[in-house]
């Protein structure tokens, strides 16, 4: 697996980019291959993917490029596609592609969320600007990017069959049953964790495995050419920033927010927002305290992600957006894909 790529002293690049840096846009390999993205990609068509753990700025970074490219952001955020829940979800103020697309009571996949994201990616490509697929949600950016083998969504009352059968017979039987049907998923699946355990039975009502053999999830592979920066800032910086976000949302009135969308028929993936049931049933500072704590473990998983993703470039966030965008401009200047830099202007 590779590591993620600082990408300070990233002038010498311009020169002769290191391998690492090029494999997820296909650049590298480009000549042994042929890829058929490889000129076009030279040509200024290339699609910019901004990951980073909660809280990390994408957003404001994100919204610093446009100032700059002609370009359109598009999240990669697997709660932001809810309506009715855009503070517990932090949904940004600016127009961005594939947020609110689907009511709460909308069972989301990532299936469907992969051609939603590769006709919006396209389509912004094809006017001429820059696509910009921001996100936290690793496998929606993933999806977003690449042609995963997904497998369908699940058929209209399967997943609640087999949530029911979990909670009725218990994770021990489920996870037998499960060891019947699919050995294979059933030894890489811990009993109790229900939501893979029901996934995977989900899976062999399709006659797929949730463990299908060449999964290619961390392939280098995309379908345009695209450069990938991760967000990073200490550790201690970003937990203030949580903090501090979790207390906005509570003076937003995300309460009475969450009280909404718990009135109205809600889906079980749209429940999976993080904090939900929090808000919902404790109160206030245990809620502030519980949601804290959740955002915190979530954005622990986001940084693994940050050194598993191929040809990552890491750009440190502890600072103004403007200055994280100058960096990022860099970073693509290196690739070719915009003319070298003269002055300020150049970025205006």
């Amino acid at each position: 697996m590779m590591n993620a790529t600082s990408s300070r002293g990233c002038r010498s690049m311009c020169v002769r980019p290191p391998k690492i840096l090029g494999t997820f846009m296909c650049e590298v390999s480009a000549r042994r291959r042929g890829c058929k993205h490889h000129n076009r990609g030279m040509q200024g068509r290339f699609v910019l993917a901004i990951f980073g753990p909660t809280a990390s700025g994408k957003t404001a970074v994100a919204e610093e490029l446009t100032s700059r490219l002609p370009a359109e952001v598009i999240s990669a955020d697997s709660m932001q596609v809810y309506q009715g829940l855009p503070i517990l979800t932090n949904q940004p103020a600016t127009p961005t592609r594939l947020v609110g697309i689907w009511d709460l009571a909308h069972e989301a996949s990532v299936a469907e969320y992969q051609q939603r994201a590769h006709e919006a990616i396209d389509e912004v490509l094809a006017a001429g600007r820059t696509p910009i697929v921001a996100g936290g949600t690793g496998l929606y950016l993933r999806a977003a990017l690449s042609s995963l083998e997904l497998p369908p969504p699940p058929r209209p009352g399967q997943r609640e069959h087999w949530q029911r059968l979990y909670e009725t017979v218990g994770a021990e039987r489920a996870h037998e049953l499960l060891a019947e049907r699919d050995p294979a998923a059933a030894a890489s699946v811990h009993p109790n964790d229900q939501r893979r355990v029901v996934r995977a039975l989900e899976l062999t009502d399709a006659g797929r495995s949730l463990r299908a053999p060449g999964d290619r999830l961390w392939s280098a592979d995309t379908r345009h050419p695209t450069v990938v920066v991760g967000l990073d800032l200490p550790l201690e910086q970003l937990l203030g920033r949580i903090e501090h976000r979790t207390r906005v949302m509570f003076e937003a009135g995300v309460e009475e927010e969450v009280a909404r969308a718990l009135s109205g028929p809600i889906s079980t993936t749209a429940r999976k927002a993080m904090g939900l049931e929090d808000v919902a049933t404790l109160p206030r500072d245990q809620a502030i305290e519980a949601l804290n704590l959740r955002t915190r473990r979530y954005a622990a998983y986001q940084r693994k992600w940050l050194r598993r993703m191929p040809g990552l470039v890491s750009v440190a966030a502890d600072r103004p957006p403007r200055e994280v965008a100058d960096e990022i401009l860099e970073v693509v200047r290196a690739r070719q894909f915009l003319p070298a830099r003269r002055g300020r202007a150049a970025d205006t």
